[in-house]
């Protein structure tokens, strides 16, 4: 077999075994299709006597060029992110099946300088676009339970609007989530979203689930259908311009601002990526910049030189 025909393979294992979502499928198949046509045009493919030894030519350098390319044909960075996770999966599975003995993107962790980090809020900036809708109207409970939520659990805007009410486990403060590839994640919930939307449960969302078109959604809209994701994104702008926030703001904006605050809090990398629901730390590795204030503090407050620790000992030694 040559890669082409793993390839084949590796398919059918995410349609078959692994039951990926079929959107998911078709990005990987594009993005692998691109990267072994690449390998063929730095002859990483070529014939040779042992089926397998070409798989192993390829190295790390091999895929960071890769990328590189793929920035220069202006490919955004959530683009080549996906590349990425997209090879790495591949030659994971490549070694599973006995392809080939070793890894050559284990390395590749840190997304290169030109990978953009998101667009996040400040806890200000979140704190005033939550505050913002007036919680003197229905619309203004719903939206302000849409926020709270958002924020407190970091749910794609495709979670958010699938959300139905038998997800939410009140008890635990924990809510189940349906993701990419159909799996289901569980996200705690703070207090305040949990606050909100018992409060939209029961002055808002009663009376239009009434209309039974709900499908037992939590999140409806005035005709008491499944609010959509461009009305999410709508909800988001508004807000975001009563708030004065300049940004590019849009609903990923929350969940960009749910990851970094949390890692800046001190939070495992590891956990935040179970919430996110991302199949690849590297995903979430993007979200692990501190601005250069923030490490700053922590040299003077941490570092012995710095802190006085070293000067008061040799003070109080003489």
């Amino acid at each position: 077999m040559n890669l082409y025909d793993h390839f084949k393979s590796y398919i059918d294992y995410l349609r078959i075994e692994r039951q990926v979502a079929h959107n998911t499928i078709e990005s990987y198949e594009r993005d692998i299709e691109r990267y072994l046509k690449y390998l063929e045009s730095i002859k990483k493919l070529e014939e040779s006597q042992n089926p397998d030894e070409k798989t192993n030519k390829i190295t790390q350098f091999d895929i960071e060029t890769f990328l590189e390319t793929l920035h220069q044909l202006h490919l955004s960075s959530s683009s080549i992110s996906r590349n990425l996770s997209a090879i790495r999966s591949f030659h994971r599975f490549l070694i599973g099946e006995s392809v080939l003995d070793t890894d050559p993107t284990l390395n590749i962790t840190v997304p290169k300088p030109w990978m953009k980090l998101p667009e996040v809020l400040d806890v200000q900036d979140v704190e005033n676009l939550i505050s913002q809708p007036d919680i003197g109207t229905e619309k203004g409970i719903r939206d302000r339970a849409i926020l709270e939520f958002m924020y407190a659990t970091g749910v794609r805007v495709s979670e958010l609007v699938e959300l139905k009410r038998a997800d939410i486990i009140w008890s635990e403060e924990f809510v189940r989530v349906l993701g990419k590839g159909n799996k289901i994640r569980y996200i705690p919930v703070g207090q305040s979203a949990l606050k909100w939307i018992k409060e939209y449960e029961v002055n808002v969302r009663r009376r239009l689930a009434a209309l039974g078109v709900s499908g037992d959604r939590v999140f409806l809209n005035r005709f008491g259908k499944r609010l959509s994701r461009q009305s999410v994104w709508k909800i988001i702008k508004q807000y975001a311009a009563l708030a004065g926030i300049e940004k590019f703001i849009s609903p990923h904006s929350l969940r960009h601002s749910f990851a970094t605050h949390l890692l800046e809090g001190g939070a495992d990398l590891r956990a935040v990526q179970e919430m996110l629901g991302h199949a690849d730390i590297i995903t979430t590795q993007i979200y692990t910049h501190l601005d250069r204030s923030m490490l700053k503090e922590v040299i003077n407050t941490f570092h012995p030189l710095e802190s006085g620790k070293i000067w008061k000992k040799n003070n109080n030694e003489e």
